[in-house]
């Protein structure tokens, strides 16, 4: 039995009853036709109680400051034992992790057994488009995030509702499996001749169009009781490789990365997740990418941008990171982020990430408290009706 929860969510989901809004979070209309963003709650200091009481009711004080991947299909026993002993704040699972629904289930509910709290943080990947870990029949296939720009550009309120559509419908294709955390949206803007690792991941080529479907998937993703992630802050639209294999170097000038890639997460800087860009902005820090970097970190993420949500990195053991997996996780850290994602399940290499990452405290612990107050229990809908208004909306760029 997992203890009673008090989250932000909840909270807010009655003070929207209260208002007249409830409806808001099952269809993304309010009265007046339009959806405010459930967003912008403030999460800093002194703001409410939410986060830490939120953390000592789960214990999530007990969490270290790391995320964690099972190899394959199942917990082998050494898995088990060596999550329960190094206390990550959550799981992340991938293709390889996923065969069936009874399967996924089973291995969801192992991964938040051990993290000890029903809100235990289980992200995935699933964006729509290309980057899907989840394929049909276990979860619909949907258009790129570039049709949903297109559809915007043509019709914005048409774009805005099928976006919130989209968000919402990623929320219900993976909580019915227990996975409650989704890396989206993803804000990058991305310019010509770039790598084409983001590509049509992208909502739009501008930074206006993309904060304006991000922030719709964010909204309902959060209306569906999930934690969204943004990616890849401060941008990775510019980068000049794919940074799974080797590390994109930005010579762009910092005035022109203010004006066009960090826009998108100034916009969304409530969001209460965001995942790290592998990047080497050479005009910000020209020795250390911005996973690694204070300068980044500190500067623009926190300072310029806004943005005082939990902090992760992007996978530590991508390529465009190269030494001791241990001293990348304490450099990461250190810099600034404030939890390590290990995403390849290789056993050896989470035993130095674990060893590196510390107990959850502090800023750290407040911020990852607070991303996951956003968590719930699967919010109920029509889901039906909300599928066929989202193919209606999207058959018009079919």
């Amino acid at each position: 039995m997992f203890p009673a929860q008090i989250s932000r969510r909840k909270l807010l989901r009655g003070a929207l009853s209260v208002a007249g809004l409830a409806g808001v979070a099952l269809t993304g209309r309010s009265s007046r036709g339009t959806a405010p963003s459930i967003l912008h709650t403030d999460t800093r200091p002194g703001a409410d109680a939410g986060p830490s009481v939120h953390a000592q009711e789960t214990g999530m004080s007990g969490s270290k400051a790391w995320i964690a991947a099972p190899a394959g299909l199942r917990l082998t026993a050494d898995e088990r034992a060596f999550f329960a002993d190094e206390r990550p704040w959550g799981f992340i699972v991938f293709g390889r992790n996923i065969s069936d629904a009874s399967q996924l289930s089973d291995l969801a509910a192992g991964l938040r057994e051990i993290g000890g709290r029903a809100a235990t943080p289980i992200f995935i990947d699933q964006e729509g488009g290309r980057i899907n870990r989840l394929k049909p029949p276990m979860a619909p296939a949907y258009p790129t995030p570039a049709d949903l720009g297109r559809l915007y550009a043509a019709d914005r309120e048409a774009g805005v509702r099928a976006a919130w559509l989209q968000g919402r419908l990623l929320a219900a294709d993976i909580m019915v499996y227990g996975i409650n955390a989704d890396c989206v949206p993803c804000l990058d803007v991305p310019v010509q001749g770039a790598n084409s690792v983001i590509g049509d991941r992208a909502y739009g080529l501008d930074g206006d169009t993309v904060a304006a479907l991000g922030q719709a998937v964010a909204d309902g993703f959060v209306a569906g009781g999930g934690l969204p992630v943004v990616k890849h802050i401060p941008g990775h639209g510019r980068g000049n490789a794919d940074s799974h294999y080797r590390l994109p170097v930005v010579a762009t000038p910092r005035a022109e990365l203010s004006r066009t890639d960090f826009a998108p997460f100034r916009a969304l800087n409530t969001v209460p997740a965001a995942m790290t860009a592998h990047i080497l902005y050479t005009d910000i820090d020209a020795t250390r990418p911005a996973t690694l970097s204070p300068v980044v970190i500190e500067e623009v993420i926190r300072g310029e941008i806004g943005f005082d949500g939990l902090l992760m990195s992007d996978d530590i053991s991508m390529k465009a990171l190269q030494g001791d997996l241990g001293d990348l996780s304490r450099e990461c850290l250190d810099a600034g982020c404030d939890v390590v994602l290990h995403c390849n399940g290789d056993m050896a290499e989470m035993r130095k990430v674990a060893d590196a990452a510390q107990s959850l405290t502090g800023e750290a612990q407040r911020r990852a408290a607070a991303a996951e107050s956003y968590i719930a229990p699967i919010v109920p809908s029509d889901e039906a009706a909300l599928r066929a208004e989202y193919r209606e909306l999207v058959a018009r760029v079919a």
